[in-house]
């Protein structure tokens, strides 16, 4: 790996465009995508300033010699933290509804929401203890822990004006307003769904 390859790569792992790296140390996108094409170096000036910003030495900059700290980091993937996080909120989903299901509590949403809330917690110490692949792992975490987060808290909220009660899940009865309210409920969820994801892939495309 030369240095035009650790610059692109710094700046992947960081999750920001050529613009953005460009704006930090103060160049033209141009300059960084030489830099990154190996059409020119950077002045040192700009490698102190990259080196300030990516949280790394000049000598990995220039050279590729890594300092403790960095080799240390590089074996903390936020990657992880995303699967163990969806994993919790998952878990907090299906147990949730098996609790409703047999004892029909209220303590069942509440016991989904504290498996998310640990998920989350969970993502969220892993993605500040990590710089390796952050920016991708909040992406990829939006991604599909929406579609478990926004689960519960919505259904316990339909339940809650329909029927009194806030169960995990939306409730099924047999009234002519039902015919409505139901498939509302799941028209309001995919939109909100999709509505993050939609965005999660548009800020991907900008990287």
């Amino acid at each position: 790996m030369n240095i035009a390859d650790r610059i692109q790569n710094l700046r992947k792992v960081k999750g920001i465009s050529q613009e953005e790296l460009a704006d930090k140390v103060g160049v033209s996108r141009q300059a960084v995508s030489k830099w990154e094409s190996e059409q020119s170096v950077p002045e040192i000036d700009k490698v102190i300033l990259m080196s300030d910003y990516f949280e790394v030495t000049t000598d990995y900059i220039l050279k590729g010699i890594e300092n403790e700290k960095q080799a240390r980091e590089k074996t903390v993937n936020a990657t992880v933290f995303v699967i163990v996080a969806t994993v919790m909120n998952f878990i907090g989903l299906i147990v949730s509804a098996a609790v409703w299901y047999q004892e029909q509590v209220p303590m069942a949403t509440v016991i989904g929401l504290i498996f998310m809330a640990m998920g989350c917690m969970i993502f969220g110490i892993g993605l500040a203890y990590s710089t390796q692949y952050k920016e991708k792992a909040k992406r990829t975490f939006w991604t599909i822990n929406i579609w478990l987060l926004v689960f519960i808290p919505l259904s316990g909220i339909f339940n809650m004006l329909l029927r009194g009660y806030p169960a995990p899940y939306p409730l099924v009865w047999g009234t002519q307003f039902h015919l409505i309210a139901y498939p509302a409920f799941w028209v309001i969820y995919i939109a909100i769904c999709l509505g993050v994801v939609l965005a999660q892939v548009k800020a991907g495309r900008r990287k």
